[in-house]
């Protein structure tokens, strides 16, 4: 049957090759010249002799002329033309599944008039680049044997009740896993009022499964996937938020409330645990409500021999459901994950909403014992009117020169982190984080800025000497004498003595101090500034 002109023949699949006609023409060469790399053609030939004057596979119309590469060719199939020797040619672009797109097209049908594949790349572009710059979902594995996983919860009637995994309904229902079903609530379906076979345990009893976030990093796996602009300080921390139970025939309703829970309990996102229990069916689908973007999760249960668990983690405000299930039942555990940030360090940036979640905690991730306490009253006392420094004793991955060393406070350690949090929250004082070198204190907000102009000369013949050049530099910078920002170093004084070394009687150590580098050119030289950093607070 002769191809239509008004109707291009299918592109996703390789023509068959006709009897008297071999689309490969270099196994049935043609008299006289022809294409060197001809295209498949399809739609069988029309009856005529070929005098060799055409090429079989030509997109300008059959001319030698022009290039036989199809690609450059335009893809509008709006009909076909006439080649010598009687053959019907169609332009025919690339399939759209060499494109990884099907379907429709704007403004036609997949292949169709207004098909382009240039406008195709650019889409697919464009959704690669929204899918990486922004995801939305994360799913993976935990290591774990589904037969060393029980679930303990308690019936209506009080009883407690323990059911263990993996669970093949199909094969046998254990009599614990009738008793759960008969704790549970049904879920309510926005469209038919109530959703059969869709259970979900009620909050207010309680449930605990064996496997415990804490043992795997699922929070740091979710924090680097889709919170990967948390700041420094910020921790996230998983709740329990319900166990959803789905039997043949039942679904999960969408959950278009999803953006109002979050934030309304500040959760920044959701984490969905499958259960061991064989099922079919029930892929999650989760929408991101800002741009549209939709991801369908499938999921085949527990099959033979599996020896881990199936996880997904989504933003907390995108909104999901969950397909009905054909066969068996799919049980899943999910938790609401919250960030906290603790240490009294400011608040975090917007990641939910684009606002800071009210769950933002500033309590300390730890506090000081009594012991450490009772030192600072009699140096606070003694320091009254005052503004004291205390330098840091551990290093930091900063560069002075483009961090305010106030940027180092989500960071602070050991020793450090315990005498800005006493300071802080214990004698409610204000410190702050200076940086300092040889004798000089910069602004809170100022960097450590070595700019690269020399100083100029006090005459022609004697420049300046090194250590004058360079202190010309530090105040430049902004920087200014630890007497005149008013500011008395506090140091130990029996460091480094003989006989009086610290933290080891008898011995001779000297007491740690943190160190940062920023980079300068000095005389075509490049050299470096060691910073350090003191915590400054005035006692009234």
């Amino acid at each position: 049957m002769y191809a239509n002109p008004n109707q291009p023949q299918p592109i996703y699949a390789a023509p068959r090759a006709s009897a008297g006609y071999s689309p490969n023409l270099a196994a049935a060469p043609l008299p006289g010249r022809h294409s060197p790399n001809p295209q498949p053609i399809y739609g069988l030939p029309r009856a005529g002799a070929i005098d060799g004057r055409y090429s079989p596979n030509l997109a300008g119309g059959g001319l030698l002329g022009t290039s036989p590469n199809l690609g450059r060719a335009s893809p509008n199939l709006s009909g076909a033309t006439l080649g010598g020797g009687g053959f019907e040619v169609e332009r025919v672009s690339r399939p759209p599944s060499a494109m990884g797109m099907g379907g429709m097209m704007p403004g036609g049908v997949g292949g169709g008039a207004a098909y382009d594949p240039e406008f195709v790349y650019r889409e697919n572009v464009s959704k690669l680049i929204a899918a990486k710059t922004r995801p939305f979902s994360v799913s993976g594995r935990i290591p774990l044997d589904p037969a060393h996983l029980v679930l303990f919860f308690r019936a209506k009637t009080g009883t407690s009740h323990s059911l263990d995994f993996p669970i093949d309904i199909d094969y046998s229902t254990p009599p614990a896993l009738d008793v759960l079903i008969s704790a549970c609530r049904t879920h309510q379906a926005h469209d038919t009022g109530i959703a059969h076979e869709s259970y979900y345990y009620p909050p207010n009893l309680p449930l605990t499964p064996s496997v415990e976030i804490a043992n795997h990093p699922l929070l740091d796996a979710i924090r680097s996937a889709l919170l990967p602009t948390l700041p420094v300080g910020t921790y996230l921390t998983a709740t329990r938020d319900r166990l959803d139970i789905l039997l043949a025939g039942g679904r999960l309703p969408p959950q278009p409330s999803a953006q109002a829970v979050a934030r309304r309990d500040g959760r920044v996102a959701t984490l969905n645990i499958t259960l061991p229990v064989r099922f079919t069916g029930g892929a999650l689908t989760v929408r991101y409500p800002f741009d549209g973007r939709v991801e369908r999760l499938d999921s085949v249960g527990t099959a033979a021999g599996q020896t881990d668990l199936e996880w997904t983690a989504f933003l907390g405000e995108c909104e999901h459901d969950v397909d009905v299930v054909t066969r068996g039942c799919r049980m899943s555990l999910s938790y609401a994950v919250f960030a906290k940030t603790f240490g009294g360090v400011g608040t975090a940036s917007p990641f939910v909403s684009g606002r800071v979640p009210e769950s933002v905690s500033s309590l300390p991730l730890f506090t000081p014992n009594q012991p450490f306490l009772d030192l600072l009253p009699p140096v606070l006392q003694m320091s009254r009117g005052r503004k004291i420094a205390f330098l840091l004793a551990h290093d930091y991955e900063v560069d002075p020169s483009v961090a305010l060393a106030e940027s180092l406070v989500p960071q602070l350690k050991g020793g450090d982190a315990l005498l800005h949090i006493t300071l802080k929250t214990y004698f409610k004082l204000t410190p702050a984080l200076h940086y300092t070198a040889g004798g000089y204190l910069w602004p809170l907000d100022r960097p450590v800025e070595i700019f690269d102009e020399e100083p100029q000369a006090r005459s022609a013949y004697a420049p300046p000497p090194p250590a004058d050049a360079l202190r010309a530099r530090v105040e430049a910078s902004g920087a200014v004498p630890l007497s005149d920002a008013g500011v008395q170093l506090l140091t130990d004084w029996r460091a480094g003595q003989a006989g009086v070394g610290v933290g080891m009687p008898g011995g001779r150590e000297e007491t740690p101090v943190g160190k940062a580098r920023v980079h300068f050119v000095s005389n075509g030289l490049l050299e470096k500034l060691v910073v350090n950093v003191a915590v400054v607070v005035y006692v009234a």
